[in-house]
């Protein structure tokens, strides 16, 4: 097994907050609690936690959480006082969706495990994400068979997409044949589809059965799962979301300050912020519907509340996507939450939720990330000189990077030297012209332009010919860039763990918890 890194910078579309958070948190120290990327941090935020959590809290939500976790012996650990957790979470989807969900999962777990291991007693929490309503989300997946080009699929289902939480939609016509016929030519396809077959039955929930799927993944490292939509969790959660609605004005007022201040540093807000945010949906005849807020009520499009009528409601309400964290932090005693970059952007808005609703707020902590290869694939890119930025690009510059290392060393060491030679040359006769007349190096400045293209032209032609004339570069570079950068995405924001697990077998899982690295921010490249 090989494992290398690479830094968040040198991934597509890192934002300025997660970078300056991993990377420069001196920048950012500010807006979050603490260090990222740090068990020291967490051990910190743990025994802050454990002293602000009170018992009889902690034996009520370890009722509500009985119904989906019995059995789990993280579950009766928990109940113990002192217990912290670390948790993570997803949005339930079609096959587990994107491959760094579990990626998310087992960084919870090794986090967990290390802070046992210093004393501090944790277990890893997931929490399904079954209210978010976005159906068209995730109601489909990517795998790929074995040549490494990306396949979707997707599930049929009666619910249209628009305010129904996606953890109740109840799948008919799912794809499981096309999962098969997908998986064709991996070693362990049989096994990889008969993993999901088992979890997503004809009528099950999304929900149920992506909870279904985590819990057989990861039933060896007492993963506990938490479902907001279940009733007793709602129940628990009451008083909070009960608070929420009567601060309203004043945490809707510090959020509007929170992200001016963040837009004036250059860093953008991930959630838009205005007068008549609430933080808060209605749950009501199976719909999660938007509430306006204005002149201190609540409304609908066909009701209006005040503060004090909807507060009685407080259990048929849904956070929003900056009000989410905090409520699930009052819930858990959350030493760590792990995240990926967009959702712990949310937590430098949230921090004055946290503030003036729990008074505590975990670690916000990257999850690991990575992208999987085979030797086949490492051999390739080694072949062809390429590291995993180089791959990250669209078709045309990847195949000319690609050829440009086929062109045979003596043709390229001739090219190289006939552009030096003439760059000497064209250097020297700058000289003599200026010394004879100035002006006359302005005409040479444009022809040397003209020269050093068509001499670049020329290397470009003859790197072209020769991905031309072999064959195995272009199938080379078509499943290298079909495995590591699919539909122009990271391998793990578009491929399910699914396909890997087909590829690798069911001891993937343990092999990449063994490259989870705590103490570092970077991306992974892991050759299975």
């Amino acid at each position: 097994m090989e494992c290398s890194c690479i830094r968040q910078t040198d991934l597509p579309h890192t934002s300025k907050l997660f970078a300056d958070l991993v990377y420069h948190f001196d920048r950012v120290e500010d807006l979050y609690p603490w260090r990222p990327n740090s068990l020291t941090a967490i051990e910190q935020a743990a025994r802050a936690t454990q002293n602000a959590f009170p018992d009889d809290h902690r034996a009520a939500i370890v009722s509500a959480l009985t119904p989906l976790n019995n059995g789990n012996p993280s579950l009766e650990k928990l109940a113990r006082p002192g217990v912290v957790a670390i948790v993570t979470g997803q949005q339930v989807g079609l096959f587990s969706g994107p491959a760094y969900t579990v990626y998310k999962a087992l960084t919870a777990i090794k986090i967990a495990r290390q802070l046992d291991a210093k004393g501090i007693p944790a277990v890893p929490v997931f929490w399904l994400a079954t209210e978010d309503h976005d159906l068209a989300e995730v109601d489909h997946v990517y795998v790929f068979g074995a040549d490494h080009q990306p396949v979707r699929l997707a599930a049929k289902h009666p619910a249209a997409n628009g305010t129904r939480p996606v953890g109740g939609v109840v799948l008919e016509d799912l794809p499981l044949a096309d999962l098969r016929a997908a998986l064709a030519g991996l070693p362990f396809a049989d096994e990889a589809a008969a993993l999901v077959t088992h979890a997503y039955q004809p009528g099950s929930t999304m929900g149920a059965a992506f909870a279904a799927l985590i819990r057989e993944l990861f039933a060896p490292y007492g993963l506990l799962l938490i479902d907001p939509m279940d009733p007793g969790i709602r129940a628990v959660a009451a008083p909070f979301m009960a608070e929420a609605v009567l601060r309203m004005p004043e945490l809707v007022e510090a959020l509007t300050a929170r992200n001016a201040a963040l837009a004036a540093r250059g860093y953008h807000a991930q959630v838009l912020v205005d007068k008549q945010t609430s933080l808060a949906f209605l749950l009501e005849d199976g719909h999660r519907i938007a509430l306006k807020h204005a002149n201190g009520d609540f409304a609908t499009h066909h009701r209006k509340w005040t503060a004090a009528e909807l507060s009685t409601r407080a259990a048929s309400l849904s956070p929003n996507a900056l009000l989410r964290p905090v409520l699930q932090d009052y819930l858990l005693p959350t030493a760590a939450y792990v995240g990926g970059p967009a959702e712990l952007a949310y937590l430098a808005q949230s921090r004055v939720l946290y503030d003036k609703l729990l008074g505590r707020q975990p670690v916000a902590f990257p999850r690991a990330g990575f992208t999987l290869r085979d030797d086949r694939a490492a051999k390739r890119m080694r072949r062809y000189k390429l590291e995993l930025p180089g791959l990250l690009t669209n078709d045309q510059t990847l195949q000319a990077a690609m050829s440009a290392q086929l062109v045979p060393a003596e043709l390229r060491a001739s090219l190289a030297s006939t552009q030096q030679a003439i760059s000497l040359a064209l250097d020297s006769l700058s000289t003599d012209l200026g010394g004879f007349d100035v002006s006359l190096n302005g005409a040479l400045a444009t022809s040397r332009r003209k020269i050093e293209y068509q001499m670049g032209k020329i290397a470009r032609k003859t790197a072209s010919q020769m991905m031309a004339r072999d064959e195995q570069a272009a199938v080379d570079a078509k499943s290298l860039s079909g495995l590591v950068f699919p539909e122009k995405h990271l391998q793990e924001r578009l491929y399910s763990i699914v396909p890997f697990l087909a590829r690798f077998g069911p001891g993937l899982i343990q092999e990449i918890y063994d490259q989870v690295e705590i103490e570092s921010p970077d991306h992974r490249v892991l050759t299975v």
